[in-house]
């Protein structure tokens, strides 16, 4: 079902997804939890809904929606997840659909993913399979899962092989960007999604990377303007990628610029609170940086330019602090090897010729890799 197309309220700011029938709003603003009702009701096609959070996120934002909902006529109904990366996997899965099918469902029945990545890959996946597909709603309320995560269907979860290795292509209907939910964040989970804000400067942006040399403390600190323009650029960037690979199949894969090396950090450390999906992402991006100088295909004051912004706005760019002493070159590589990413048996990695240039790469040799991460764990 396809809503009417509204005016845009002063202070927002509203993108499309650019996918025919399936296309969708990015909608970013303040103020839009408490008004999600009159957004959510034209695309639902029975006035009912089944929010999915977790315990962190209901305790602030939970109340708030549900009044809004309701208030729309809507009827709603709440489950509550365990928070933090440890609840994408399997029993967490299998959890939701039983108690979502315990409450009766149609196929125009639709979920609310209300929180970050974590609650958002989750519930889109549980909605990608559920009844073979309905429909659901993002309403993040991380920076992570606003900038990125929210945007473009990739839904799933993790398994003891590695990250996001099952999951589904599913669209959501909508996504709510509320801007103001920020401010309840701690400084540690901002940064985390501030680094994906970084990639997208990285990849094709310069400008936009520039940008955030002169103002990423402005984001930081909370500033509405900064914030809003930052979430803006990086939403429109991934909506656009989207648009023209929607399954990934070529230029979508820019976006794992970092995710590589990044993805073996997390299964090292074991997808916990020691090192956050964003954490890892900047250490990656540093590190695919550093090894493009490596390779002369970067130049190296680039690459310094790079680990010097990530570091002055605090995040992590090396892997000091987090390795043990059980953590070798030949073990990330095992890591990297069952990444998704992996085609025709090489390990995809996204390097750049510079700022802005990032570019596809299937074409790593072990060799030099292997050698980079020893030289980077002795760092």
């Amino acid at each position: 079902m396809t809503a009417a197309r509204a005016a845009v309220p002063a202070g927002e700011e509203r993108l499309t997804v650019g996918l025919g029938s399936r296309a969708y709003d990015i909608v970013i603003g303040e103020g839009l939890i408490a008004d999600a009702g009159s957004r959510v009701r034209p695309l639902l096609g029975l006035p009912r809904t089944i929010v999915v959070t977790d315990e962190n996120v209901a305790a602030r934002h939970l109340a708030p929606l549900r009044t809004s909902l309701e208030a729309a006529g809507i009827a709603v109904e709440t489950l509550i997840l365990p928070p933090g990366e440890k609840t994408k996997d399997f029993a967490h899965l299998e959890d939701l659909a039983e108690r979502v099918l315990a409450l009766g469902i149609e196929r125009s029945t639709a979920l609310i993913a209300l929180g970050g990545g974590v609650v958002g890959d989750i519930t889109g996946f549980a909605a990608a399979v559920l009844l073979r597909g309905i429909p659901f709603i993002q309403i993040p309320t991380t920076l992570l899962a606003q900038v990125d995560s929210s945007v473009g269907g990739k839904t799933g979860i993790n398994t003891r092989h590695g990250k996001n290795l099952v999951g589904a292509f599913h669209q959501p209907r909508l996504v709510l960007a509320d801007i103001g939910v920020l401010d309840t964040l701690p400084r540690r989970h901002v940064l985390a999604g501030y680094a994906e804000i970084v990639k997208y400067g990285l990849i094709d942006n310069p400008d936009f990377f520039a940008w955030l040399e002169a103002n990423g403390t402005a984001v930081m600190a909370g500033d509405r303007d900064a914030r809003r323009h930052a979430v803006r650029v990086s939403c429109a960037a991934k909506a656009a990628i989207v648009a023209a690979d929607e399954t990934e199949r070529n230029v979508r894969a820019l976006l794992n610029l970092g995710h590589t090396f990044g993805h073996a950090l997390e299964a090292e450390t074991g997808y916990g609170e020691a090192l956050l999906h964003g954490e890892a992402v900047a250490i990656g991006m540093v590190m695919a940086f550093d090894f493009s100088a490596r390779l002369g295909l970067c130049p190296a004051a680039d690459a310094a330019r790079v680990r010097r912004h990530v570091a002055g706005i605090g995040l992590p760019t090396d892997i000091v602090g987090l390795r043990r002493n059980d953590w070798s070159a030949e073990r990330l590589i095992v890591h990297m090897g069952k990444d998704k990413k992996v085609s025709g048996g090489k390990m995809t990695f996204i390097l750049a010729r510079g700022i802005g240039r990032s570019f596809i790469s299937a074409d790593v040799a072990e060799t030099d890799l292997a050698a980079f991460l020893r030289e980077s764990l002795r760092a």
